[in-house]
């Protein structure tokens, strides 16, 4: 018999009762399920509602289904649909008729609620973790390569000189905004939905305050039907993940890039690349590779949790259900991906002489050209235009910009003199881009500093 069949007169068909489940994936809020019961059976006993002696029965027996779960002697069975009705059976064969009080002032829709955020609150700190530790890696690569010149893009067209390090550096600040968002995220999550019940709380004096310090709440939430009835916190969650996958799949179609033949930026290490079943030659980046192609993936979870809100009614519905696999999905997905993808930056071989080579040509000077004329007075547009025709005869002539003589210069402009070299100088190009940010050393060892003390502040 259902925990809720006391209305009905027949058994659930089987085919409806399979679809019905849900336990083969809640059943891993189990340990959640288990530390709100804790709290609401404590919170019962101490309003009164319980006895005292059925409190202690009630939390003896919770913590023994929780080491029978964790050593295998019990099993989640899909006859009692959920995690929360798998644990309150299991408690009442346990314990008997105090087990059956356990329920009392609430309902599954704040209960599945409240397991929910606790789960979500414990995955979001592991994730976070992950993120400060990818961001490690990019800083022990950072420090080795702030004077290592590369060609910086723009539409993938060489565009100016910057360095390694500052490359790098923009996917940790990335990072970072991913680290504050989750933070951020987890902020309004951190609300207790439990005593709301079913949509409109409930006649037992009882004292959601005390449940929602107990389990680290912040605080209860305010309105009944909002707290079983929306899930934007898992939205949310889901949106701030998709975000650090489209990070990751950007810095991940750079690696695919770079580790071609047709760049050679870096080398990735054995490792982390896999062979042909047919080339011998090839090493492929199937890491980089799966990390672009599973950002997919958490779009779509988003997506599809989105689209089966889109049109609820207040309070809970069964579409609601929904949201566990989507979510559940979303977060295994990015945890699969940050540890891999920290080990691949970590272990690859940048080729810098590659680096500089592809600098080299592409006139990712010719800014600092027009700039150098502009220094001497040419205003900037003319200086624009004198540099691009400069470009057009290098380009015919198959020459930089820096192997133009002298007298070539001069002949375009008689503003040109001898210290235009130094200014055409890749090296120097991007060591005077000192502007807040940019790629020179002083500039990047500051945003190292910045990326070390934000990884300290927020490990914790």
């Amino acid at each position: 018999m259902k925990l809720w069949g006391g209305r009905f007169q027949k058994e659930t068909d089987s085919l409806v009762n399979d679809f019905n489940s849900s336990i083969q994936f809640d059943g891993r809020m189990y340990k959640e399920d288990i530390m709100g019961s804790l709290a609401h059976a404590a919170m019962l006993a101490k309003q009164g509602i319980i006895s005292p002696e059925d409190g202690a029965a009630i939390a003896a027996g919770l913590r023994e289904v929780l080491a029978d779960i964790e050593s295998g002697k019990a099993e989640l069975t899909e006859d009692n649909e959920d995690i929360h009705m798998n644990v309150e059976t299991l408690l009442t064969a346990k314990i008997g008729d105090a087990g059956k009080r356990l329920h009392t002032g609430r309902s599954r829709n704040d209960q599945v609620a409240v397991d929910l955020r606790l789960y979500l609150r414990h995955e979001m700190a592991a994730i976070r973790a992950d993120i400060l530790d990818l961001q490690r890696a990019i800083l022990e690569q950072a420090k080795q390569y702030q004077q290592a010149v590369m060609p910086g893009y723009t539409h993938l067209q060489r565009a100016q000189p910057i360095s390694f390090a500052q490359h790098l550096l923009a996917y940790g600040a990335m990072l970072s905004r991913d680290v504050t968002r989750l933070e951020d995220c987890g902020k309004r999550m951190n609300e207790c939905p439990l005593g709301c019940g079913a949509l409109a709380g409930t006649t037992y004096p009882i004292d959601r305050f005390l449940t929602a310090e107990a389990l680290g709440f912040d605080r209860p939430m305010g309105n009944s039907l909002d707290g079983v009835s929306d899930r934007d916190y898992a939205l949310e969650l889901m949106s701030a993940l998709s975000i650090l996958m489209m990070h990751l799949s950007r810095f991940s179609e750079e690696i695919i890039l770079w580790c071609s033949w047709e760049f050679k930026f870096i080398e990735l290490d054995d490792g982390y690349s896999t062979g042909s079943s047919i080339m011998p030659q090839k090493k492929n980046p199937d890491v980089a590779e799966l990390v672009r192609g599973k950002t997919g993936r958490v779009y779509g979870d988003l997506m599809g949790l989105l689209t089966a809100m889109k049109g609820l009614p207040l309070a809970y519905n069964k579409d609601m259900q929904e949201d566990k696999e989507a979510v559940f999905d979303a977060v295994d997905t990015v945890k699969m991906c940050l540890p891999v993808f920290a080990g691949m930056i970590r272990t690859m071989k940048v080729l810098p002489e590659n680096m500089r080579r592809a600098a080299g040509r592409g006139f990712i000077n010719a800014t600092d050209c027009a700039d150098y004329l502009t220094k001497k007075g040419m205003p900037f547009r003319d200086a624009y235009t004198v540099t691009g025709r400069l470009v057009a005869r290098c380009s015919q002539q198959g020459k930089t910009l820096e192997e133009l003589t002298l007298p070539e210069l001069r002949e375009i402009s008689s503003l040109f003199e001898e210290d235009v070299y130094e200014a055409l100088n890749l090296e120097n190009c991007m060591g005077l881009r000192s502007s807040y940010g940019g790629p020179a050393v002083s500039e990047t060892t500051r945003q190292i500093q910045e990326l070390t003390n934000f990884i300290k502040e927020h490990e914790a």
